[in-house]
């Protein structure tokens, strides 16, 4: 058995789909089925079946692909310390806001620093990044948290990352030197999806105050949230990150607003067990030192 058919059973698990996964290797689909066809042989089991329009792992898949990660990432270790190359592939599972707005730059130059280097963004959700980085299919995790949710995982605060209550430049509550929280009471909110956990920090302070929350629209995506914040009158709390570049345009205004129980740093997860490569330390020093 060829390690090859293991990097390819991954693909498929990893996007659900023969044929997505042909086009991402460069193969024929139907040497993508007669390879997990032979895996299915080797170990004498199903590894997917169909579920609607897609496909999804057996148990018995599921259990493989925890190995099969695992063996990869030995061989990726191996080639690595032989040849002293940065090549490889650097699987990196985050969410939107830090995709789009922090790693742009840090991708950028180790990019250039390490040529052969494959980088795969995986945009998740925060319980799925850590899921997926403690079962191995991630090397790391990138995300926004306080308090860092699986101790068995080694956590790495890169910054703190200020959350600003933003609104439209003439919005009433522009009219309060501080806001507090009974100002907030029955404002309209353009919120995140109610996974987000700087919504889920809001939620609770609000509650505890018994301030009612009364949601406009709700959004998974950062840039439309904004564009509803600056043509409405809604307000929403994001990350600094990701509405500095209106707020210096004029086309969005921060209100007034801290509480110590709304707070988030960006934090990297890593397995602990996991082999660390020169690129991925590499990757972390230059995301320690961005400014």
């Amino acid at each position: 058995m060829e390690l090859i058919y293991l990097q390819t059973f991954k693909e498929v698990a990893d996007r659900q789909s023969f044929t997505k996964a042909a086009e991402e290797l460069g193969y024929a689909q139907s040497s993508v089925t007669t390879q997990i066809q032979k895996l299915e042989k080797e170990y004498g089991v199903k590894l997917f079946e169909r579920y609607g329009k897609g496909l999804r792992l057996t148990k018995s898949g599921e259990e493989l692909l925890k190995y099969a990660v695992h063996m990869l990432d030995l061989f990726q270790q191996s080639k690595e310390k032989l040849t002293k190359q940065g090549g490889g592939t650097l699987s990196i599972g985050t969410i939107d806001s830090l995709a789009a707005y922090f790693l742009p730059p840090v991708v950028h130059r180790l990019r250039h620093q390490y040529e052969d280097l494959s980088i795969r963004l995986q945009p998740d959700r925060e319980d799925r990044i850590v899921s997926k980085v403690r079962e191995g299919e991630y090397d790391m995790g990138l995300m926004l948290e306080h308090n860092p949710s699986d101790s068995s995982l080694t956590w790495i605060r890169i910054r703190e990352e200020p959350l600003l209550l933003v609104a439209h430049p003439n919005h009433p509550l522009h009219v309060h030197p501080v806001i507090k929280l009974e100002h907030l009471a029955d404002v309209e909110w353009i919120m995140t999806e109610d996974s987000c956990n700087y919504r889920i920090m809001l939620e609770k302070v609000l509650r505890a105050r018994g301030v009612p929350l009364r949601i406009g629209l709700e959004l998974g995506n950062p840039e439309a949230i904004k564009r509803y914040v600056m043509s409405g009158s809604g307000i929403s709390l994001l990350p600094r990150m990701v509405a500095e570049a209106e707020i210096k345009r004029g086309e969005l205004a921060v209100l007034p607003f801290i509480h110590p129980d709304i707070r988030l740093d960006i934090q990297m997860v890593i397995h602990p067990k996991k082999w660390i490569s020169h690129a991925q330390r590499d990757f972390i020093d230059m995301m320690i030192s961005k400014p």
